[in-house]
């Protein structure tokens, strides 16, 4: 028996019902008590978990086979109120929640099929009449020629209602009743076929669960984000919008894709928040697509650092990670989730092949393409879909840059130009070309992210090629994930030759004698210091701080500020500077949110959580959309 087992992870729906089967006495100690029993040791036993919360309190999950609680019986309690008792909610809650794709339907219950994302909606003839009733599952309109059917409808309406009433409660309210109310009505939600609503519902109970516990991985403007996403798609679903993304796809498990040669690029250590580690191994084909494979498990630093050499486990093919990210495989059978993840089924069959220097084939084409025509293919994503967003940033880009110097939290570098365009760039004393901040990918101390660009920041003019991924939230910033010399230029990196050209920022420790004289780099041209962020330099940060005081402290803290009158001093400053659409939003943001109604008795009480979430998401939505366009401008920039 195990004295230090993890809870497993815990369906949705069965956290959403061991909640409502609490009377309104044991609900209002929930919060209390997910705390309190979270803290408890644990006992693993076989399979099972058990947990002692009292002498007569004892309680059993017993995962299925996929390693999750997915019933309501594979929860036990002895005490004598079980299942509707305080223990058995408690546990459930704090167990992490488990993805969808990992999660089967209850029984009775139909779930959702893996189809195309506009299978769910009904689709009229074209040669139909004109008085043809709608059908019963939905109606025929706009340029698809589909809509959402009534029980897709009634579930965005109940996720729409249950958001807005964590949106109103903030942080601080949003405990383990509210987030039920937001599982339960994920689960609906999955029943109707909206795994997109469902999906971002689970990242906003995620978020909310990180920032109560004030994990250290957690940001505020992620949960935002999460937030903002799920309102817009769920008021779009309510309001039976024909787009057929807003249904979204069901997450497909891996699926045959014949033979494959892949080359490695580079690898990137993995640290969650959630205490899990490992390392994905980036590789590419001939014609240019990107693979991965990932090696993450639990164990957090110490398996991030382990898993960085550990061996590649796709067929018999013996080479660590650290070996693949500078060689290549030919894989037969090969097996390719969605999201590019090679498999490491029974029949798949790998041969080690010799790797590509960065100057050669696919990984040459990836340094050829203009930075600014890469960066703006990354970011022409809606900046509303945050799902949609984070699949195409997650492609690398490559660039080889000039390096200037350290500034604030990141690395100034100056893109390297061709020598036809460098010459006139230099002739008119601009420097190499457009300004472009590095920022590491982990601050994490185990990792040698910092460390390595604290390195290249020391030598001014170094010559360096880099492969990152472009920053969303931040005016033409790279995050930076391995790096090799740029051919053919003396003041470049000087790197051992059992790194094959490239050094991984994440596990290679760039040392002072990998570096060349400072005599050898010719400086990096005009100052670049004094060149103005365009999202740092507008005032946008005080809508932004709105948004995010709305979230951290919920509907009373903005109305607090509304009554200050800082809401009207900030828009004066907004409209000044020519933002006049977010000065309005943030205005009517906190007008709503210090709006009262008047009850049956004459007594003023808040208005109702809808139109303050309307207000919130406009101002939200268009913060958004105004910070995308900023940061596509900065990388237009030319010398």
């Amino acid at each position: 028996m195990n004295s230090s087992a993890t809870l497993p992870p815990a369906a949705p729906h069965v956290v959403a019902a061991a909640v409502d089967g609490l009377t309104s006495r044991l609900r209002k100690k929930l919060d209390a008590a997910v705390d309190q029993y979270a803290a408890l040791d644990r006992v693993a036993d076989g399979v099972d978990v058990v947990v002692a919360c009292g002498e007569d309190a004892v309680i059993t999950l017993s995962p299925g086979p996929s390693g999750v609680i997915a019933e309501e019986g594979q929860a036990r309690c002895s005490c004598l109120l079980a299942p509707r008792c305080l223990h058995r909610a408690a546990l459930l809650t704090a167990c992490p929640l488990a993805d969808p794709a990992d999660t089967p339907p209850p029984d009775g219950e139909a779930a959702t099929p893996p189809a195309p994302a506009d299978a769910h909606l009904t689709r009229a003839p074209t040669d139909a009449p004109a008085d043809t009733p709608p059908a019963e599952s939905g109606q025929a309109t706009g340029s698809a020629g589909v809509v959402p059917g009534p029980a897709q409808v009634a579930a965005a309406v109940g996720l729409w209602r249950a958001a807005a009433a964590v949106l109103s409660a903030g942080v601080p309210g949003a405990g383990a009743v509210p987030q039920a109310e937001l599982l339960r009505a994920a689960h609906t939600a999955r029943l109707a076929g909206l795994p997109k609503a469902e999906a971002a519902t689970l990242r906003v109970v995620r978020g909310l669960r990180a920032a109560r516990a004030r994990y250290d991985g957690h940001r505020l403007a992620d949960l935002v984000s999460a937030l903002r996403e799920l309102l817009l798609t769920v008021g779009r679903l309510a309001a039976s919008d024909p787009d057929p993304a807003l249904v979204g796809t069901v997450r497909r498990g891996y699926r045959p894709n014949g033979g494959l040669k892949v080359y490695g690029v580079f690898r990137e250590p993995v640290i969650s928040s959630t205490g899990y580690g490992g390392v994905v191994t980036h590789l590419v084909t001939d014609d240019g697509r990107w693979f991965s494979v990932a090696d993450v498990r639990p164990g957090g630093p110490a398996r991030a650092r382990g898993a960085a050499t550990a061996t590649v486990a796709i067929g018999a093919a013996m080479m660590s990670h650290a070996q693949l990210a500078r060689g290549g495989l030919l894989i037969a059978g090969a097996t390719v989730s969605p999201d590019g993840r090679l498999g490491a089924g029974k029949g798949v069959r790998a041969t080690p092949v010799n790797g590509l220097a960065w100057t050669d084939g696919p990984l040459g084409a990836l340094f050829t393409r203009p930075l600014a025509e890469a960066a703006g293919e990354r970011l022409s994503a809606g900046a509303w879909s945050e799902e949609e967003s984070a699949e195409q940033v997650r492609e690398p880009v490559g660039c080889d840059l000039v390096i200037v110097g350290a500034a604030g939290d990141h690395v100034l570098a100056r893109q390297l130009l061709p020598e036809d365009r460098a010459e006139a760039a230099r002739a008119a004393d601009v420097g190499e070309g457009p300004v472009v901040r590095l920022v590491p990918a982990s601050r994490h101390p185990d990792l040698a992210h910092v460390e390595n660009l604290r390195r290249l920041a020391s030598r001014p003019g170094l010559r360096v090629r880099v492969v990152a991924r472009v920053e969303p939230g931040r005016a033409a910033t790279l995050v930076p994930l391995a790096v090799g010399p740029v051919a053919g230029r003396e003041a470049t990196l000087r790197l051992p030759p059992e790194w094959q050209g490239r050094a991984d920022l994440g596990y290679d420790r760039i040392q002072g004698s990998h570096l060349p004289p400072a005599d050898a780099c010719p400086p990096p041209g005009r100052d670049a210091y004094g060149e103005m962020d365009p999202l740092e330099g507008a005032p946008l940060w005080r809508v932004r701080r709105l948004i995010e005081l709305a979230v951290s402290g919920g509907r009373r803290a903005v109305a607090e500020s509304a009554r200050g009158g800082d809401a009207r001093r900030q828009a004066a400053s907004l409209r000044g500077a020519g933002f006049r659409t977010a000065a309005d939003l943030a205005v009517a943001l906190a007008d709503e949110a210090d709006r009262r109604e008047r009850d049956v008795f004459g007594r003023l009480t808040e208005a109702g959580p809808d139109g303050y979430a309307r207000a919130w998401l406009a101002a939200a939505a268009h913060l958004a959309a105004t910070e995308r366009a900023l940061v596509r401008t900065s990388w237009q920039a030319t010398p």
